[in-house]
């Protein structure tokens, strides 16, 4: 909502709730860190339906995936804080049974939705397969009820699929990387174009800040996310949270826009996204 003369501009935030996402925004949930000219209003909602939101530009801060971005680039920047990256791991495809590589040829696999980094970067690994797109938190669950041959899973199950008895076939963050030797970029935040650029600024500001202050508050802000880390043990929290909020995730730098235009860029190439976009990020 645009300010009058003397309220500040409100936004809503919209991110997947997750535990790595809530260590993100601790310091910007708790108001920790604050604004004269923003106000930040949280909503929660899991990553597919964040990026279908993005295409009707529902949010004017939002978590997207990498891949949604050349649906959505005409209504958001690319924020430079706050991606989540995978750097020799990542998306993972498991199985009941152990598999090899080759095998998940035409098998039907559970997806987290179309518009995930996960299923893009899947189908450039193996291009025939049946995606079935379930929720994501429900993957395992149709893996083991044999609904579907293989489950590829993010979040948090990619610490406990072992430990329920699932077999990798594949970690795709590790395929990406001996690929082509770059981290495999999976989230990031997104901001709204029509935003005026000092808002824009600001929330950068915002963004940047809320995960510098986690990092250096660690166990404050980790106490907090464990409320959102879906039954995992506090030291998988801590792994997990260690994984994909780092140094990347405070600036994306110059290596990670080059990984992301390279996988889009051979998304396009295999015909899986259809035209080519040149990503624009905000700082």
């Amino acid at each position: 909502m645009p300010p009058t003369d003397t309220a500040p501009y409100e936004i809503v935030c919209a991110h997947s709730p997750d535990s790595d996402d809530a260590f993100m925004f601790y310091a910007l949930a708790t108001r920790k860190i604050r604004s004269d000219l923003v106000v930040v209003k949280h909503l929660l909602s899991d990553i597919q339906t964040l990026n279908q939101q993005a295409l009707k530009g529902a949010y004017e801060l939002t978590a997207i995936s990498y891949h949604a971005y050349p649906y959505v680039a005409d209504q958001y920047y690319l924020m430079a804080a706050g991606s989540s990256i995978g750097d020799d791991y990542g998306p993972t495809v498991v199985a009941r049974h152990p598999l090899g590589p080759g095998d998940l040829k035409g098998k039907r696999i559970a997806v987290p939705g179309k518009m995930t980094t996960a299923y893009l970067t899947l189908k450039l690994y193996e291009p025939d397969f049946e995606a079935v797109v379930i929720p994501f938190d429900k993957i395992l669950d149709a893996v083991q009820d044999g609904v579907v041959d293989a489950g590829l899973i993010i979040h948090e199950g990619q610490l406990t699929y072992a430990k329920s008895g699932f077999h990798r076939i594949v970690d795709l963050g590790v395929w990406w990387k001996k690929q082509t030797g770059f981290p495999l970029p999976l989230g990031a935040n997104a901001l709204r174009r029509d935003l005026p650029a000092n808002i824009r600024a600001e929330c950068c500001r915002l963004m940047r800040e809320s995960i510098e202050y986690s990092l250096a508050n660690r166990e404050a802000a980790l106490e907090y996310s464990m409320h959102f880390a879906r039954d995992l043990e506090p030291s998988l929290a801590d792994k997990f949270v260690g994984m994909y909020v780092n140094h990347y995730t405070v600036d994306c730098g110059p290596r990670i826009p080059l990984a992301a235009q390279l996988l889009l860029d051979r998304g396009y190439e295999a015909g899986l996204i259809p035209h080519k976009v040149q990503l624009e990020f905000v700082r």
